[in-house]
């Protein structure tokens, strides 16, 4: 079923009212026992319940709470489970998760277009008839996967009748929500697939951006500050931060400065932070003692200078060529 009976609680994709787990989800070999287990778990809650990793990672015979993490992540993929973030017709917004005794293809679309954004927490809109569509990044809405409640074709059942007066008009009659027809379900999955595939795309252009800019700047500084010996494979560490700037919109030059101003092989993120502003202009450069260099320009200003003077300056038109150009540092 679809509905709510509390706002915060897990929503439940079932095809029969008894708690089973279907032979062709009990044979998925795409999941891990440890998820399969997890899976029959959740299932077997009531309809409210909260799904947390803390408290599921707690008990006799449990895991640890990065397993129950692993495992939610694995039936994520698979289109098992999702978290939801539901806005309610109230105008509230809370969070929730939802869970099927079967993988649904919609949810397996959804985490791949959901997955690699900030906010990986599906989002969903409360409808008038207590189903949920969702909210996809370019404003339009979808299905949220849910199967049709079979007992919403029953006829309602007969109640006694009420006189009308004019203080009190009878009611509306409630509007179902029109079913797409199958041209726009297909121009809708058209659009997603469009979406996902061009998220795939930038992040495998930035993928391969900072992998290039991290064995450069992983060479550079072993030859220069010497080997590194921290705690942590400082290497992939360094190759994530590279890749989430790229992905905020600094620019691989931009990233392989912000390295040479920061000195370390694993800069912190303060010092990272830092970095970047410097090399974009928005922090003003400091010397160990904290003055600011003196510079004729942020003093005086350009007294009449040409402006396009200095356009062969912009980072922007430049090759990326850092190995070349920091050989003799």
């Amino acid at each position: 079923m679809s509905r709510l009976t509390d706002p915060t609680g897990v929503r439940v994709a079932r095809r029969v009212y008894h708690v089973r787990v279907e032979s062709t989800t009990a044979r998925d070999t795409s999941i891990s026992f440890r998820a399969l287990g997890l899976l029959t778990y959740l299932l077997d809650q009531r309809e409210g319940w909260q799904v947390r990793s803390d408290q599921l990672s707690k008990g006799e015979g449990r895991e640890g709470r990065e397993a129950v993490r692993t495992a939610l992540r694995e039936l994520a993929t698979r289109g098992y489970y999702r978290l939801e973030r539901r806005r309610l017709r109230t105008g509230k917004v809370v969070m929730g998760t939802s869970v099927a005794e079967y993988p649904v293809p919609q949810w397996v679309a959804d985490h791949a277009i959901f997955s690699s954004q900030r906010d990986p927490a599906v989002p969903v809109i409360e409808q008038e008839n207590g189903t949920f569509l969702v909210e996809y990044p370019d404003g339009t809405l979808g299905s949220d996967g849910f199967e049709p409640d079979p007992h919403d074709d029953e006829p309602p059942t007969p109640a006694e009748e009420k006189p009308t007066t004019a203080e009190e008009p009878p009611a509306a009659p409630k509007t179902r929500r029109t079913r797409r027809t199958p041209e726009e379900k297909a121009a809708d999955d058209a659009k997603k697939k469009t979406v996902a595939d061009k998220k795939a795309e930038e992040k495998k252009a930035h993928d391969a951006t900072a992998e290039e800019v991290a064995k450069w700047w992983w060479e550079h500084a072993e030859k220069y500050l010497g080997k590194y010996v921290g705690k942590t494979n400082g290497y992939l560490a360094m190759r994530g931060m590279v890749r989430n700037a790229l992905a905020k919109g600094y620019t691989q030059r931009q990233c392989a400065d912000a390295l040479l101003r920061a000195r370390q092989h694993l800069p912190s993120a303060q010092q990272w932070q830092t970095a970047l502003g410097v090399v974009t202009k928005n922090i003003a450069p400091t010397r160990a003692n904290g003055a600011v260099p003196y510079s004729d320009s942020a003093t005086w200003g350009d007294q009449g200078e040409d402006p396009d003077a200095h356009a062969h300056d912009d980072s922007d038109n430049a090759t990326f060529g850092v190995v070349a150009r920091m050989q003799g540092a």
